[in-house]
């Protein structure tokens, strides 16, 4: 799947899974993540518990479901890679999708992971003898 082109065009509602380094997992609503390149995704956060989670465990998974009738959409199963604090680029990306200022007052990160498998939202499991 071109994530690029599928991003550009879909239109949805996505949630973003972490957990903690216990397994307590966490939910946040997210937009749809900014495409880097093929393997590369990454996601604008403020420091809350999502972001947190990130530090202690680098999995997560991010659903996305495509607006209008039945359950199209896709899932990603995600590694963190890196981040940034309040970079030039997190800004620079920041303003061309919400057209908004640098806002000083809270710290934002740039969080980039590598998508490792994509699957439909529905149907296409993974096999749960080969975790």
């Amino acid at each position: 799947m071109d994530l690029q082109e599928y991003f550009d065009r879909a239109k949805g509602i996505g949630v973003l899974a972490t957990a903690d380094r216990e397994g307590k997992v966490d939910l946040a609503v997210y937009s749809k993540p900014h495409v880097m390149d093929k393997e590369t995704i990454a996601f604008i956060m403020a420091d809350r518990l999502t972001h947190h989670n990130l530090q202690s465990n680098h999995r997560a998974a991010y659903l996305f479901k495509e607006d209008g009738g039945g359950y199209k959409g896709a899932r990603l199963f995600l590694k963190k890679l890196r981040e940034e604090k309040d970079s030039e680029l997190l800004y620079t990306i920041r303003r061309k999708r919400h057209g908004s200022e640098k806002d000083e007052s809270k710290p934002r990160y740039l969080v980039f992971f590598k998508v490792e498998e994509v699957l439909p939202l529905i149907g296409a499991g993974r096999d749960p003898g080969n975790d």
